[in-house]
Protein backbone atom coordinates (compact mmCIF):
# COMPACT_ATOMS: atom_id res chain seq x y z
CA UNK A 1 0.00 0.00 0.00
CA UNK A 2 2.71 2.42 0.87
CA UNK A 3 4.59 1.49 -1.99
CA UNK A 4 1.80 2.14 -4.17
CA UNK A 5 1.16 5.38 -2.89
CA UNK A 6 4.62 6.22 -3.57
CA UNK A 7 4.34 5.34 -6.82
CA UNK A 8 1.44 7.31 -7.72
CA UNK A 9 2.13 10.38 -5.61
CA UNK A 10 5.59 10.74 -8.15
CA UNK A 11 4.03 10.54 -11.43
CA UNK A 12 1.23 12.46 -9.65
CA UNK A 13 3.93 15.36 -9.65
CA UNK A 14 5.25 14.69 -12.88
CA UNK A 15 1.69 15.21 -14.45
CA UNK A 16 1.48 18.42 -12.64
CA UNK A 17 5.20 19.60 -13.72
CA UNK A 18 3.76 18.29 -17.56
CA UNK A 19 0.77 20.30 -16.77
CA UNK A 20 2.65 23.71 -15.87
CA UNK A 21 5.26 23.23 -18.73
CA UNK A 22 2.24 23.07 -21.25
CA UNK A 23 0.18 26.07 -19.77
CA UNK A 24 3.23 27.94 -19.53
CA UNK A 25 4.23 27.61 -23.15
CA UNK A 26 0.56 27.45 -24.53
CA UNK A 27 -0.27 30.80 -23.22
CA UNK A 28 2.80 32.00 -25.35
CA UNK A 29 1.36 30.97 -28.15
CA UNK A 30 -2.00 32.90 -28.00
CA UNK A 31 -2.27 36.03 -29.95
CA UNK A 32 -2.02 39.31 -27.73
CA UNK A 33 0.05 41.09 -25.61
CA UNK A 34 -1.20 41.22 -22.06
CA UNK A 35 0.37 44.33 -21.49
CA UNK A 36 -2.02 46.24 -24.37
CA UNK A 37 -4.88 44.05 -23.35
CA UNK A 38 -4.34 45.76 -19.83
CA UNK A 39 -3.60 49.03 -21.01
CA UNK A 40 -6.02 49.71 -23.90
CA UNK A 41 -9.18 51.12 -23.04
CA UNK A 42 -12.61 51.90 -25.02
CA UNK A 43 -10.78 50.31 -28.29
CA UNK A 44 -7.83 52.99 -28.10
CA UNK A 45 -4.30 51.71 -28.37
CA UNK A 46 -2.23 52.36 -25.49
CA UNK A 47 0.88 54.59 -26.12
CA UNK A 48 4.05 52.10 -26.93
CA UNK A 49 6.04 53.78 -24.54
CA UNK A 50 3.49 52.93 -21.98
CA UNK A 51 3.30 49.21 -22.93
CA UNK A 52 6.81 48.75 -22.69
CA UNK A 53 7.12 50.22 -19.46
CA UNK A 54 4.57 47.16 -18.40
CA UNK A 55 6.29 45.07 -19.95
CA UNK A 56 9.32 45.68 -18.20
CA UNK A 57 7.37 46.11 -14.68
CA UNK A 58 5.47 42.58 -15.63
CA UNK A 59 8.76 40.93 -16.97
CA UNK A 60 7.82 39.89 -20.30
CA UNK A 61 10.46 41.68 -22.00
CA UNK A 62 12.55 38.93 -20.21
CA UNK A 63 13.50 36.20 -22.64
CA UNK A 64 10.89 33.29 -22.50
CA UNK A 65 13.47 30.55 -21.26
CA UNK A 66 14.35 33.05 -18.57
CA UNK A 67 10.32 33.65 -17.42
CA UNK A 68 9.79 29.78 -17.73
CA UNK A 69 12.96 29.09 -15.14
CA UNK A 70 11.42 32.15 -12.76
CA UNK A 71 8.03 30.42 -13.52
CA UNK A 72 9.16 27.06 -12.11
CA UNK A 73 11.09 28.64 -9.14
CA UNK A 74 8.75 30.15 -7.58
CA UNK A 75 6.18 27.35 -8.15
CA UNK A 76 8.45 25.15 -6.20
CA UNK A 77 8.60 27.71 -3.49
CA UNK A 78 4.00 27.65 -3.73
CA UNK A 79 4.21 30.84 -4.99
CA UNK A 80 1.84 31.30 -8.15
CA UNK A 81 2.73 34.70 -8.74
CA UNK A 82 1.03 37.71 -9.00
CA UNK A 83 -2.35 38.67 -11.15
CA UNK A 84 -1.64 40.86 -13.97
CA UNK A 85 -4.68 43.13 -13.53
CA UNK A 86 -4.72 43.49 -9.92
CA UNK A 87 -1.28 42.85 -8.85
CA UNK A 88 -2.53 40.42 -5.79
CA UNK A 89 -1.29 37.11 -5.22
CA UNK A 90 -3.08 34.64 -7.20
CA UNK A 91 -3.41 31.77 -4.45
CA UNK A 92 -5.92 34.28 -2.58
CA UNK A 93 -8.09 34.41 -5.66
CA UNK A 94 -7.92 31.08 -6.15
CA UNK A 95 -8.62 30.27 -2.00
CA UNK A 96 -11.30 32.91 -2.55
CA UNK A 97 -13.27 31.37 -5.39
CA UNK A 98 -11.85 27.04 -5.33
CA UNK A 99 -14.72 26.63 -1.87
CA UNK A 100 -17.56 27.87 -4.12
CA UNK A 101 -16.77 25.62 -7.01
CA UNK A 102 -16.40 22.77 -4.62
CA UNK A 103 -19.00 23.22 -3.06
CA UNK A 104 -21.05 22.86 -6.36
CA UNK A 105 -19.18 19.82 -6.76
CA UNK A 106 -19.70 17.93 -3.55
CA UNK A 107 -23.15 18.66 -3.76
CA UNK A 108 -24.00 17.80 -7.20
CA UNK A 109 -21.99 14.55 -6.61
CA UNK A 110 -23.86 13.91 -3.62
CA UNK A 111 -27.27 14.23 -5.05
CA UNK A 112 -26.33 12.79 -8.19
CA UNK A 113 -24.71 9.28 -6.56
CA UNK A 114 -28.64 9.76 -4.22
CA UNK A 115 -30.73 9.95 -7.03
CA UNK A 116 -28.94 7.94 -9.91
CA UNK A 117 -27.94 5.29 -7.69
CA UNK A 118 -31.02 3.38 -6.72
CA UNK A 119 -32.89 3.99 -9.80
CA UNK A 120 -30.01 2.40 -11.61
CA UNK A 121 -30.63 -0.70 -9.19
CA UNK A 122 -34.42 -0.38 -9.77
CA UNK A 123 -34.18 -0.29 -13.52
CA UNK A 124 -32.20 -3.33 -13.32
CA UNK A 125 -34.27 -5.34 -11.33
CA UNK A 126 -37.09 -3.98 -13.04
CA UNK A 127 -35.51 -4.88 -16.66
CA UNK A 128 -37.69 -4.49 -19.44
CA UNK A 129 -40.65 -3.06 -17.32
CA UNK A 130 -42.25 0.12 -17.50
CA UNK A 131 -40.49 1.82 -14.88
CA UNK A 132 -37.37 0.56 -16.80
CA UNK A 133 -38.15 2.21 -19.83
CA UNK A 134 -39.20 5.68 -18.10
CA UNK A 135 -36.43 5.76 -16.39
CA UNK A 136 -34.16 4.95 -19.51
CA UNK A 137 -36.55 7.74 -20.89
CA UNK A 138 -35.41 10.11 -17.75
CA UNK A 139 -31.67 9.57 -18.28
CA UNK A 140 -31.65 10.49 -22.11
CA UNK A 141 -33.22 13.37 -21.55
CA UNK A 142 -30.97 14.41 -18.83
CA UNK A 143 -27.82 13.59 -21.24
CA UNK A 144 -29.19 15.31 -24.53
CA UNK A 145 -30.12 18.62 -22.17
CA UNK A 146 -27.25 21.12 -22.10
CA UNK A 147 -26.18 22.40 -18.58
CA UNK A 148 -27.26 25.84 -19.40
CA UNK A 149 -30.71 25.45 -21.21
CA UNK A 150 -31.75 23.78 -17.26
CA UNK A 151 -30.22 26.18 -15.38
CA UNK A 152 -32.16 28.48 -17.28
CA UNK A 153 -35.50 26.70 -17.62
CA UNK A 154 -34.69 26.18 -13.89
CA UNK A 155 -34.77 29.92 -13.33
CA UNK A 156 -37.63 30.25 -15.63
CA UNK A 157 -39.79 28.11 -13.46
CA UNK A 158 -38.60 28.26 -10.10
CA UNK A 159 -37.51 31.31 -9.60
CA UNK A 160 -39.15 33.67 -11.67
CA UNK A 161 -42.36 31.90 -11.87
CA UNK A 162 -43.10 30.19 -8.78
CA UNK A 163 -40.66 32.19 -7.06
CA UNK A 164 -39.67 29.17 -4.42
CA UNK A 165 -36.06 30.14 -4.57
CA UNK A 166 -34.09 33.20 -5.52
CA UNK A 167 -32.48 33.46 -9.37
CA UNK A 168 -29.26 33.18 -8.47
CA UNK A 169 -26.74 35.16 -6.79
CA UNK A 170 -24.28 34.61 -3.67
CA UNK A 171 -24.04 34.86 0.39
CA UNK A 172 -21.21 33.95 2.12
CA UNK A 173 -22.48 30.68 4.72
CA UNK A 174 -21.00 32.87 7.60
CA UNK A 175 -23.05 36.26 7.11
CA UNK A 176 -26.63 33.53 6.44
CA UNK A 177 -26.06 30.16 6.12
CA UNK A 178 -30.10 29.11 5.05
CA UNK A 179 -29.88 31.68 2.43
CA UNK A 180 -26.35 30.74 1.20
CA UNK A 181 -27.87 26.82 1.20
CA UNK A 182 -31.00 27.92 -0.95
CA UNK A 183 -28.46 29.84 -3.51
CA UNK A 184 -26.42 27.02 -3.49
CA UNK A 185 -29.47 24.26 -4.45
CA UNK A 186 -30.66 25.29 -8.19
CA UNK A 187 -26.73 25.45 -9.23
CA UNK A 188 -26.15 21.50 -7.53
CA UNK A 189 -29.79 20.29 -9.26
CA UNK A 190 -28.82 21.75 -12.54
CA UNK A 191 -25.63 20.18 -13.01
CA UNK A 192 -26.71 17.26 -10.69
CA UNK A 193 -29.40 15.88 -13.57
CA UNK A 194 -26.71 15.21 -16.42
CA UNK A 195 -24.16 13.75 -13.48
CA UNK A 196 -27.21 11.35 -11.82
CA UNK A 197 -28.70 9.82 -15.48
CA UNK A 198 -24.56 8.42 -16.06
CA UNK A 199 -25.14 6.99 -12.78
CA UNK A 200 -28.13 5.30 -13.68
CA UNK A 201 -26.99 3.77 -16.73
CA UNK A 202 -23.80 2.82 -15.03
CA UNK A 203 -25.16 1.36 -12.23
CA UNK A 204 -27.71 -0.09 -14.31
CA UNK A 205 -25.43 -1.98 -16.74
CA UNK A 206 -22.99 -3.13 -14.05
CA UNK A 207 -25.71 -4.59 -11.88
CA UNK A 208 -27.55 -6.54 -14.50
CA UNK A 209 -23.75 -7.89 -15.35
CA UNK A 210 -23.69 -9.09 -11.77
CA UNK A 211 -27.20 -10.63 -11.43
CA UNK A 212 -25.74 -13.00 -14.02
CA UNK A 213 -22.46 -14.05 -12.18
CA UNK A 214 -22.23 -17.71 -11.15
CA UNK A 215 -21.62 -16.58 -7.56
CA UNK A 216 -24.81 -14.50 -7.14
CA UNK A 217 -26.81 -17.77 -8.50
CA UNK A 218 -25.05 -19.91 -5.72
CA UNK A 219 -26.20 -17.62 -2.99
CA UNK A 220 -29.90 -17.28 -4.54
CA UNK A 221 -29.38 -21.90 -4.12
CA UNK A 222 -28.34 -21.40 -0.79
CA UNK A 223 -31.82 -19.74 0.00
CA UNK A 224 -30.67 -16.44 1.04
CA UNK A 225 -33.34 -13.41 0.69
CA UNK A 226 -33.25 -12.00 -2.86
CA UNK A 227 -32.33 -8.33 -1.15
CA UNK A 228 -29.64 -10.12 1.04
CA UNK A 229 -28.41 -11.13 -2.20
CA UNK A 230 -28.71 -7.99 -4.29
CA UNK A 231 -27.21 -5.81 -1.41
CA UNK A 232 -23.90 -8.23 -0.52
CA UNK A 233 -23.51 -9.78 -3.73
CA UNK A 234 -24.78 -7.49 -6.36
CA UNK A 235 -25.18 -3.94 -5.54
CA UNK A 236 -21.79 -3.89 -3.46
CA UNK A 237 -19.76 -5.84 -6.34
CA UNK A 238 -21.14 -3.07 -9.00
CA UNK A 239 -19.75 0.01 -6.89
CA UNK A 240 -16.61 -0.20 -8.47
CA UNK A 241 -17.01 0.56 -11.72
CA UNK A 242 -19.65 3.38 -10.80
CA UNK A 243 -17.04 4.87 -8.36
CA UNK A 244 -14.27 5.14 -11.29
CA UNK A 245 -17.65 7.20 -13.44
CA UNK A 246 -18.25 9.43 -10.56
CA UNK A 247 -14.64 10.13 -9.98
CA UNK A 248 -13.99 10.89 -13.50
CA UNK A 249 -17.18 13.06 -13.60
CA UNK A 250 -16.11 15.04 -10.48
CA UNK A 251 -12.83 15.39 -12.53
CA UNK A 252 -14.34 16.95 -15.61
CA UNK A 253 -16.88 19.24 -13.33
CA UNK A 254 -13.89 20.93 -12.16
CA UNK A 255 -13.45 23.20 -15.00
CA UNK A 256 -16.58 22.98 -16.42
CA UNK A 257 -18.79 24.52 -14.09
CA UNK A 258 -18.95 27.60 -16.25
CA UNK A 259 -21.86 27.72 -17.53
CA UNK A 260 -23.64 26.74 -14.07
CA UNK A 261 -21.51 29.42 -12.18
CA UNK A 262 -22.57 32.29 -15.14
CA UNK A 263 -26.10 30.95 -15.42
CA UNK A 264 -26.72 31.25 -11.50
CA UNK A 265 -23.84 33.97 -11.16
CA UNK A 266 -21.97 32.13 -8.59
CA UNK A 267 -18.58 33.53 -8.08
CA UNK A 268 -16.48 30.47 -8.68
CA UNK A 269 -12.89 29.23 -10.15
CA UNK A 270 -14.47 28.81 -13.76
CA UNK A 271 -15.71 32.13 -13.77
CA UNK A 272 -12.45 33.10 -12.65
CA UNK A 273 -10.67 31.24 -14.62
CA UNK A 274 -13.06 32.72 -18.11
CA UNK A 275 -11.84 35.95 -17.19
CA UNK A 276 -8.31 36.18 -16.54
CA UNK A 277 -8.38 33.99 -19.79
CA UNK A 278 -10.22 37.24 -21.18
CA UNK A 279 -7.08 39.32 -19.99
CA UNK A 280 -4.46 38.07 -20.96
CA UNK A 281 -3.88 37.27 -16.71
CA UNK A 282 -1.03 34.41 -17.80
CA UNK A 283 -0.29 34.25 -13.76
CA UNK A 284 -3.76 33.49 -12.40
CA UNK A 285 -4.70 30.96 -15.51
CA UNK A 286 -1.49 29.25 -14.95
CA UNK A 287 -2.54 29.06 -11.34
CA UNK A 288 -6.08 27.84 -11.70
CA UNK A 289 -5.23 25.49 -14.40
CA UNK A 290 -2.45 23.70 -12.16
CA UNK A 291 -4.56 23.50 -8.96
CA UNK A 292 -8.01 22.00 -11.05
CA UNK A 293 -5.31 19.45 -12.64
CA UNK A 294 -3.96 18.95 -9.06
CA UNK A 295 -7.31 18.18 -7.98
CA UNK A 296 -7.93 16.07 -11.04
CA UNK A 297 -4.95 13.83 -9.79
CA UNK A 298 -6.08 13.50 -6.34
CA UNK A 299 -9.13 12.27 -7.21
CA UNK A 300 -8.18 10.27 -9.65
CA UNK A 301 -5.66 8.80 -6.74
CA UNK A 302 -8.83 8.46 -3.89
CA UNK A 303 -10.97 6.39 -6.96
CA UNK A 304 -8.17 4.04 -7.24
CA UNK A 305 -7.69 3.91 -3.34
CA UNK A 306 -11.52 3.48 -3.06
CA UNK A 307 -11.87 1.07 -5.86
CA UNK A 308 -9.53 -1.31 -4.56
CA UNK A 309 -11.29 -1.07 -0.90
CA UNK A 310 -14.55 -2.28 -2.48
CA UNK A 311 -13.25 -5.13 -4.59
CA UNK A 312 -10.71 -6.83 -3.11
CA UNK A 313 -9.71 -8.84 -5.99
CA UNK A 314 -8.04 -5.49 -7.10
CA UNK A 315 -4.34 -5.60 -6.09
CA UNK A 316 -1.92 -2.40 -5.88
CA UNK A 317 0.91 -2.65 -7.89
Amino acid sequence: MLQYLLKRLVISACLVYAVATIVFFVLYLVPGDPAEVLLSSGGVAPPAEAVEALREKLGLNQPILQQYGSYLWNLARGDLGKSFADDGPVIESIVQSLPRTLELLVGSTLLSILVGLPLGVLAAIKRGSLIDRAIAVFSGVALSAPVFVIGTLMVLIFAQTLRWVPAGGFVPFTANPWRHLTLLLMPCLAISIGFSAIIMRMTRSTVLDMLEQDYVRTARAKGLAEGVVLVRHVVRNSLGPVTTVVGLQMGAMLGGTVLVEYVFNWPGLSGLLVRAVESRDYPEVQGIVLVISALFILISLLVDLTYAALDPRVKYS
